[in-house]
């Protein structure tokens, strides 16, 4: 997938530096740069217009996934005489074992086809990123006229290098704390269910004790996406406060580093599942050594595809988006001449930003709820 991206935006890049260029800007210097980044935004605008496509094959992953939980939910192979009634009333015999196995191997036709789809949705917000990057990048010096303030795009200025590394920090960071809460929401709806669902001589569990594991579930959802939304927020507004260019190196490694790696977690959980189906299926292995371990690389797999590699298209969004006003209001104060107000606040939003941090990963640990 990002050689598809490198290889849209290298060709939209070698057409925009024709004729066409000059009609962007007077000064041959800037047109070619102004081209080219207006070259990405329509790159951007295509992908965008991939949209019901892309929607249509990530929406027949959770298709496939709920018809085989319909399946196993309405036990219709414990209902007593309905092999009968399916051959009077649609003149089929039916057979159980087999219906099993198609769920199964077209969930897992489900999961390649989600993994297919998420990267194009990163690639929107990656590719569009770019763009508003740079129209943080053209204000910032003057419309490009400012040499002093364009020597500052490159790895010798101090802070713009620091911010290349905060932003990869920044996405690994999210990476492990999304994994967490979605790790520490399943691992306490299983423990309430062993220590108050008993399912001896009955084979469905009642509907409140079914509303309490929705409600867990739904809880500690709740609680990571606070937990991280707010360190994000306020880490992109403590790095737009520090230094504007210190924040743009945030900015490009958050979306070149985060296209990768939301590329990589889509397509290896998508793996870490389909693994599960082939042990299930094809090797008819249940209940061995090996299956118990697919099955824990599976609980591995479905946040990696399904929480961390989706949530990370709005993070980049977000960022850059919000970034660009965030930044606006810092120049603003150093213009000010209140340098002091602005470093004040990025203190104070850094703090915040290291609290919620903090939070999203010792704040949803295991241990710590064992003593309830």
């Amino acid at each position: 997938m990002g050689v598809i991206i490198v290889g849209l935006m290298t060709g939209a890049y070698l057409v925009s530096q024709g004729e066409l260029a000059h009609v962007i800007n007077n000064n041959p210097e800037h047109s070619k740069i102004m081209a080219a980044v207006f070259s990405f935004g329509l790159v951007a605008f295509g992908f965008l217009g991939m949209g019901p496509v892309t929607i249509a094959v990530d929406s027949y992953g959770p298709v496939t996934d709920n018809a085989q939980s319909v399946y196993e939910l309405s036990t219709i192979e414990q209902i007593e005489g309905i092999e009968g009634e399916l051959k009077r009333d649609f003149g089929f015999d039916a057979n159980f074992d087999k219906a099993k196995d198609l769920l199964e191997e077209n969930d897992s036709a489900g999961n390649t086809f989600k993994a297919t789809a998420k990267p194009v949705l990163i690639g929107t917000a990656v590719v569009g990123a770019t763009t508003m990057v740079f129209s943080i990048i053209f204000m910032l010096t003057d419309g490009l006229d400012s040499v002093a303030a364009v020597q500052k795009l490159s790895m010798l200025y101090p802070p713009f290098l620091l911010g290349l590394i905060a932003g990869g920090a920044t996405i690994f960071w999210f990476s492990g704390a999304s994994t967490q809460a979605v790790s520490t929401g399943a691992y306490r709806a299983v423990e309430f269910i062993k220590r108050n669902i008993k399912l001896d001589g009955v084979t469905k569990a009642s509907i409140e004790d079914s509303k309490k594991v929705v409600a867990i579930c739904t809880q500690y959802a709740q609680k990571g996406m606070f937990n991280i939304f707010l360190a994000v927020f306020f880490g992109t507004l403590a790095c737009a406060f520090i230094e504007p260019f210190f924040f743009i190196g945030y900015l490009i490694s958050i979306a070149i580093i985060g296209l990768y790696q939301a590329v990589f977690m889509a397509n290896a959980g998508g793996a870490w599942d389909n693994a599960k189906k082939i042990v299930e299926t094809e090797l008819r292995a249940k209940g061995t050594p090996l299956h118990d371990a697919a099955v824990v690389g599976d609980t591995v797999g479905d946040p990696f595809k399904d929480t961390s590699s989706v949530a990370m298209n709005p993070i980049i969004k977000f960022t850059t988006l919000f970034g660009l006003l965030a930044v606006e209001m810092a120049v603003g104060l150093q213009t000010q001449g209140s340098t002091g107000v602005q470093y004040t606040l990025a203190a104070i939003f850094l703090l915040l930003n290291l609290v919620f941090v903090y939070r999203s990963f010792y704040g949803m640990r295991i241990e710590s709820l064992n003593a309830d």
